[in-house]
């Protein structure tokens, strides 16, 4: 994808991708290491009464589906970082969740005439439409001429 096909207001819709059990076990005992994301039983009688993913888990997977569906093949060129992110509810084992990505804004950068930037927001829900992320990024890419 293009900088010029990243216009304000375009949207995307990206998954759906399904949370199972074992991954958020795996994930959260290699980065966020905490009772509720990798112990089934002990996670029943917690606050949450069950298992759930770690926050960081979730922006993983944003990012596995924008890395695939969007920037694969595209001039991305990084981004300098989050204005925000909140997990508003918690992902479960078997959640299936879809990406919703609206772009706010799209410009030149006034350091490096060279880049666009881009301002999206990016919203996942599960399976009932309950909102699990949403977070604002920057993403830079190539201006081409041509």
């Amino acid at each position: 994808m293009k900088f010029a096909d990243i216009e304000p207001g375009r949207r995307f819709l990206l998954g759906p991708v399904r949370v199972e059990q074992q991954e958020v076990i795996d994930f959260a005992r290699r980065y966020d290491d905490q009772w509720f994301h990798t112990d089934p039983a002990a996670a029943e009688r917690g606050p949450f009464q069950g298992l759930i993913a770690s926050g960081w888990h979730t922006c993983a997977l944003a990012m596995r589906l924008v890395s695939r569906e969007i920037l694969r093949g595209s001039e991305s060129f990084a981004s300098p970082g989050l204005s925000y992110v909140r997990w508003p509810h918690p992902v479960r084992p078997d959640d299936e969740l879809t990406l919703e990505i609206v772009v706010n804004d799209s410009r030149s950068s006034v350091s490096r005439p060279t880049l666009g930037v881009v301002r999206w927001q990016w919203l996942m829900r599960n399976q009932d439409g309950d909102e699990v992320l949403d977070l604002e990024a920057t993403s830079m890419f190539r201006v081409t001429t041509a």
